[in-house]
């Protein structure tokens, strides 16, 4: 691995900027930069049409302005609609963008923002964009928030989920499930081994048949709460963890080096197991907002290669840190 000094240099022939990475590892490299002015570089144009997924946590949209520069009302609207066009045309025709938006709640009231949804529309909208799927990622160890309606006044529940939403430029994009099966339960294997369950058709109307049932499939897709292969419990269509713990080392560095450690870093369970379910060895994953780049740190031990962006200096050097 070998870290550098973030460069730009404009060719006033061709109006591209050439950029260089502040780190690289054996499978990937990390850029300082804004994504707007990184996707007209040289490296942004290298790897249009290539990229098998986009797995990223944009900046949310806060009541309050924070370094990680989050945008504010119709502004975010906006600024993430205009980037869908730009993010797509990085996508392979098989490729994916998995992207988790967080709450968003009214200035001064007990009411939730539908902000969040409104720019997921948008964003679909703007590059005409397919939803895949609807993922809840709920994180069990989120303090209670907000706290002037769930603590002091008590009038609103803990707001510890966000949204996942797997989008994608054709309808069938690259995908398994087989890659991310759930172990069976205990009940499970017991009735593969014995080979005897109630067939017939259940009150829903749907027949349910011995042989297709009771087959080995190597574990479980069924909806609900599993163990993933990070320890985390999932299900087909939510995600159960704690962000707690597994960023040790990535905090003492930060701390170590004098450089602010990001607050809002994605969960590795949940990069991994989109990593896993939608790319194979050697493919590509991009993250534009990186963050402490979980996204990059996941690609790497999962054999995949990956490039990714931050626009905070001290973000940007402190994620360097994952990889010692």
């Amino acid at each position: 691995m070998k870290a550098t000094q973030n460069e730009r240099k404009k060719d006033n022939s061709s109006n591209i900027y050439e950029i260089r990475p502040i780190y690289e590892t054996e499978y990937g490299s990390l850029y300082n930069d804004k994504i707007e002015s990184f996707l007209d570089s040289d490296a942004g144009k290298s790897i249009k049409g290539k990229v098998n997924l986009i797995v990223t946590s944009p900046p949310f949209p806060l009541i309050r302005k924070k370094r990680y520069g989050n945008e504010s009302g119709e502004a975010y609207l906006k600024w993430l609609e205009d980037l869908s066009p730009k993010l797509t045309e990085l996508l392979t025709d098989d490729g994916s963008i998995v992207i988790e938006i967080g709450n968003a709640w009214v200035k001064g009231l007990p009411e939730m923002s539908t902000l969040p949804l409104e720019a997921l529309l948008a964003f679909k909208k703007a590059a005409n964009l397919h939803l895949c799927q609807h993922v809840i990622c709920h994180n069990t160890a989120r303090i209670p928030s907000p706290a002037q309606w769930v603590t002091i006044e008590r009038i609103r529940l803990k707001d510890s989920f966000t949204h996942v939403w797997w989008l994608s430029k054709t309808p069938r994009p690259k995908a398994d499930n087989r890659e991310v099966l759930a172990p069976y339960s205990k009940d499970m294997m017991k009735l593969i081994k014995t080979g005897r369950y109630n067939s017939g058709k259940r009150p829903s109307g749907h027949e349910i048949s011995t042989g297709g049932f009771l087959k080995d499939n190597g574990g479980s897709i069924q909806a609900s709460m599993l163990e993933d292969i990070n320890g985390h419990e999932v299900s087909s269509s939510m995600l159960k963890m704690a962000n707690t713990g597994w960023d040790a080392d990535y905090r003492n560095y930060c701390k170590d080096n004098n450089l602010e450690a990001h607050p809002a870093r994605m969960q590795h369970g949940l990069v991994a197991f989109f990593v896993k379910y939608l790319t194979r060895a050697g493919d590509l994953c991009f993250d534009p907002f990186g963050g402490s780049n979980t996204t990059g740190w996941v690609a790497e031990a999962m054999g995949r290669r990956w490039m990714a962006v931050e626009a905070n200096r001290d973000y940007a050097h402190g994620s360097y840190g994952r990889f010692q």
